[in-house]
Formats: structure tokens, sequence, C-alpha cells
């Protein structure tokens, strides 16, 4: 492929004006990583360039015949499943049940495109049409992404982590000359950052040619040129030698007044002496057993970090706690005291005293739903649509954590309007606004940008500070556990591979 150029290219989206004027030329054998703030026009960019968004003004000059999107494949930051396997997953908790891994497609049905059957005959499925993948590459790619274990496995089944290395294959098996990533690390663990890493390198060796968006602390080693974007406009463009000689330092964002904090106030609901009693949980699917004896106590006021390998069983395990999970009836647990199934436990009365985000919440939370109702919802536990009228305080609790989370101006926009950061800031919003006894904060840093990550740890840190409110925090990433964690558990194959509760003055270094 020739050399591109972006000539004076401007898009908007809906009312806004996304990117303006970009001038920008990208020559054979280079590798560009794209990365800015939030909101700052990343993931719009990665789009067109792949040729799935207009232009406004300007043009793209391919310096060749055909449309570039022909030789294209961009995996988008939020891998929606329906969208690119057009099956399987339509709702939330779907992964989490187990018929729907007996009827849905398998890995390698998704890879070489042998979703659906070609007819029927007597109300029963003909053999499907030959795949145009080829074994080999079929096996070449998985390899290279480590997942050839994972052929056979139904797709809702997988980890986060283990569906992102998945979708990659889907685009790496059609042999792309131009590969565009959106947040590709989002997500993975420490292995499947290594794992990819690695076959990143591979690629470019073998002619492929590289467009990611990333942060400034994740620039994959075959990177050759910094692409920074600030509010739509290129704040600079360079060689990554020059990018890691000359590093940008971003100021922090102010945190909220100590006053404002404290109108945040303590939970209202916070008569229970243990906020989670896991006994001997387990949880299988089909043949494959997800979780296998978990027995775990968190405390009022604890704050626990919760690690493992992507596919240990982390979600699975949170959605027992949140009452997603159906094999939850089959498992002996308390949550805040009460029985599971007992008087008063309820799953609305479960979920009432937890505030909660999570990658699948994102990936099916409503797009078409206003910024004030998506953090509203938060009250009445639905996913963006509710039907009760707020109280004035309800309505000032929504505007005051839009204001904590630097929000407050986009109230009235849709959550579709927004960036995939700017959308996690409102969902971590909708988690906060009615003031919890229990956070379960699932990956909440996944697609936010370095100063906004250091400032939600920082909010984190203020509202659980006092024996009142109680966390539990997943990250695979250390530098993004908050300061006020005092435990930590570690979950691998199904089962606690390690618990610590680590000193006070280990805490407060």
């Amino acid at each position: 492929m020739k050399a591109l150029h972006f000539k004076d290219v401007s898009v908007r989206k809906y009312d806004s004006i996304i990117l303006q004027n970009i001038q920008w030329t990208l020559h054979p054998q280079e590798q560009w990583a794209i990365i800015g703030p939030n909101g700052s026009g990343k993931s719009t960019l990665l789009e067109c360039l792949a040729g799935k968004w207009p232009l406004w003004k300007g043009q793209i000059d391919t310096g060749q015949n055909g449309p570039l999107r022909e030789q294209v494949e961009l995996l988008p930051s939020d891998y929606s499943f329906n969208r690119i396997v057009n099956a399987g997953a339509e709702y939330y908790q779907q992964r989490f049940h187990a018929y729907e891994a007996e009827r849905a497609p398998t890995v390698r049905a998704i890879l070489t495109d042998q979703l659906r059957p070609i007819g029927t005959i007597d109300d029963k499925s003909v053999d499907l049409a030959p795949s145009s993948i080829s074994e080999e590459n079929l096996l070449k790619i998985t390899h290279l992404l480590s997942i050839t274990h994972l052929l056979d496995h139904p797709f809702v089944t997988l980890s986060n982590g283990e569906t992102r290395r998945m979708l990659l294959a889907k685009s790496l098996v059609k042999r792309p000359k131009f590969l565009l990533l959106d947040s590709p690390f989002a997500g993975l663990d420490t292995h499947s950052r290594q794992v990819l890493h690695h076959a990143l390198k591979v690629l470019t060796d073998e002619g492929t040619r590289i467009v990611l968006v990333t942060t400034s602390t994740e620039i994959p080693e075959c990177i050759t040129h910094v692409l920074e974007l600030d509010e739509g406009r290129i704040a600079r463009q360079q060689p990554i030698s020059l990018f890691r000689s000359h590093p940008q330092h971003r100021p922090q964002l102010p945190l909220p007044s100590a006053e404002h904090l404290a109108r945040f106030g303590l939970p209202h609901t916070n008569n229970f002496e243990y906020a989670v009693d896991l006994r001997n949980i387990r949880v299988t699917y089909g043949s494959e057993q997800i979780l296998k004896g978990i027995d775990w106590k968190v405390a009022k006021g604890e704050k626990w970090a919760l690690s493992g390998p992507n596919g240990s069983g982390k979600s699975t395990l949170l959605s027992i706690i949140t009452a997603d999970n159906p094999q939850r009836f089959a498992n002996d647990f308390d949550l805040f005291d009460q029985k599971r199934g007992g008087i008063g436990a309820s799953i609305w009365d479960i979920k009432q005293k937890i505030g909660h985000i999570s990658p699948e919440l994102h990936l099916y939370f409503p797009r078409h739903t206003p910024v004030h109702k998506t953090i509203a919802s938060g009250f009445f536990d639905a996913t963006g649509v509710f039907f009760k009228k707020l109280s004035p305080e309800q309505l000032e609790k929504v505007q005051e954590v839009a204001e904590i989370l630097h929000v407050a101006d986009l109230l009235e926009k849709d959550f579709a309007q927004l960036s995939k950061g700017q959308q996690r800031l409102v969902l971590l919003a909708r988690a906060l606004v009615k003031n919890p006894p229990l956070l379960i904060l699932d990956e909440p840093c996944q697609g936010l940008d370095v100063q906004a990550t250091e400032y939600f740890k920082d909010i984190v840190d203020a509202i659980c500070h006092n024996d009142e409110r109680t966390l539990i925090y997943v990250s695979h990433y250390p530098h993004e556990i908050p300061s006020c964690v005092t435990h930590f558990i570690k979950i691998k194959d199904g089962l606690i591979a390690e618990q610590t509760r680590i000193k006070q003055t280990e805490n407060q270094d």
C-alpha cells in the first residue's frame, strides 16, 4: 500500500465537530499509535481511516485504485458481539446462562464464518457452507494469539480478555493489509498483553500495517510514530524515539472540595456485618467447571482488590454477588447478612445496595439514552429505561455526581454521542449516584486516559475513606488500584489462589 494523506479533514458527528483540520500522512513501513485524552477524537479518526464515517470537510488520498475499506480491518473498542458475529449475545446477563452456552456458536464457528446453515429440510439444519478460511491459516492465527485451546468453546462463555483475542483473530484470518485497533490492551491480563505485543511484532514483520489507539503508557515495540490528539486537533506527531525522549505530562484534574465530597454522604443502608459471605460457590457450564468451590467473606467497610488471569472466573464470581447469574440459586451464600432466597433478600433488594460497573454492562447499555437518564437509572438498577419520576433530591444527586466526574456538560447528550472514555465516566457516575454501601467496580478504568484514571482513583479513595463503604475493585493493572484497598484476593482456574491483607502502614505509603 502507498502513502495515505489526510488533507484538511474535519468530521462532524450529530451536532458536534469531532475532528478539525487533520493533516496527516502515513508512509509505507510506518506503524502509528494514536493517543490523547478522552473525547479527543481518537476512535473517530480510526473510523475515518476504515471508511466507516463520512468526512465533513477535506479528503483522504489513498494513492491507489479501489476503496481503502476493502483492505482494512477495524477492531473497535466495544467489541460488540451482535455487530461482529451477527448472532449470539443479545443482553447483559447472557454469558452467565448455561442454556445460552449450549446454543451459542463456538469460537471456531465465528472465526470460520460458520454461523448459519445454508438451509433446512424438514426443520433440520443442512450442513454449513464450506469455509473460505483454511485450517492452516486458522491454526496459525489462533496459535499466535494463544486461543487454539478455545476453538471448540461457545463464545459466550469466554472472558472479556479471551473475547478480545478471539475478535482480533477474526480480523487476522482475513489477512488484512491494514489493521486498525481501538484500545486493544483494555481488559487483558499481563500474559494476554504480552501475547498481543508479540503478535503485533510478528504481524508488522510480515508486512501488515498497524494503526492503534492506545495510552501513552502502552505503546507496542513495533510502533514507529505517535500522533497525539487534543480536542479534535493534532497536538503533535513525531517518531517514537522523539516521543519517548520528550514525554508530555498533563496536569491532574483538581479533586472536588472537601465540602463537595462531604455532600456525597455516607451510605444509609449499612445495618449489616458482612456484605458478602460465599460458601463453596460452584458454577458449571456443560462439562466445564468455572468456579470450583469459592469461600470468601467481605466484612462491612473492607476494601478488596480482586485479580486473576483472563478466564479465571472473576466476572462469574461477581455475577453471583450482583444477582445476574441464574446458578446463584444452586449455591449457598449470604449478602448483607441475608441468606440467598430469604425474606427481604430479593434481587432488587440486593441490587439496591450495590453500585456496579463492568465491561458487560458497558457493552449492552442502551446507546440512545440521554446521559442524565443513564446516570439516574442507577437509582432503580435499570439499564437506561425507567418510568419513575425523580425527586428533587435525586435530580440534585445526578447533577452532583456528574460534576464530580466532569460529565455535567454532557447531561443532555445521548450516550451514543460520547466517546468510549466519556461513556465509561457516565457509567461510573451511574454506579455512584445512589450512594450504595457496596461498590463493585469491575475494570472501571478501562477506556479512560491516564489523567482520568488517576482522577477516578482519587475519587474512589475519597468516598471510600471511611468504615461504612465496602469496595470490590477489579483491575489487571496494579497502578489502577486505589490506595484505600486493604485486602487482595486472586482467582486462578476457578479457585482462590491467594488472599492477603496488607498492613496499614503499607496502605499509607
